[in-house]
């Protein structure tokens, strides 16, 4: 592993309309909750699935944030990314968005790696809980 760190705060933003929001402010953030551990959310829903990701090394470091969705059967049903550089000491909060057709019990799990083509892992994988009601 590299000195390049996933913040094991992750939070989940459940968008209140069915279009992404690329440039404004979420200002609702309250229709996500956190309950024992697991995020309830909506059906038809949008949803960002959000890590802080920090660059510790001495030199810029090209990754990609991966997010996958699993159901509770283990079989993936979403699959997104995004590629960039970040400079020595510099942080980025990226997102991901999923909007869920069905109910049910899901397992959302971040990756951060030295490329979409390259699986080097550059910190931790991390996951979280998902119940959409």
């Amino acid at each position: 592993m590299k000195n390049f760190a996933i913040m094991a705060l992750m939070i989940l933003i459940v968008i209140p309309c069915m279009l992404p929001a690329a440039h404004s402010e979420i200002s609702d953030k309250t229709l996500a909750k956190l309950q024992n551990g697991v995020w309830q959310a909506k059906v038809g829903k949008q949803m960002q699935v959000v890590a802080e990701v920090t660059n510790g090394q001495d030199r810029a470091q090209p990754f990609a944030y991966i997010v996958q969705i699993q159901n509770k059967d283990g079989v993936v049903v979403s699959l997104s990314w995004l590629t960039g550089t970040l400079n020595a000491g510099q942080s980025l909060s990226p997102a991901q968005s999923w909007i869920p057709m069905s109910s049910g019990a899901y397992t959302a799990q971040i990756f951060v790696w030295a490329g979409i083509d390259n699986p080097d892992a550059l910190s931790p994988a991390l996951s979280m809980e998902i119940e959409v009601t």
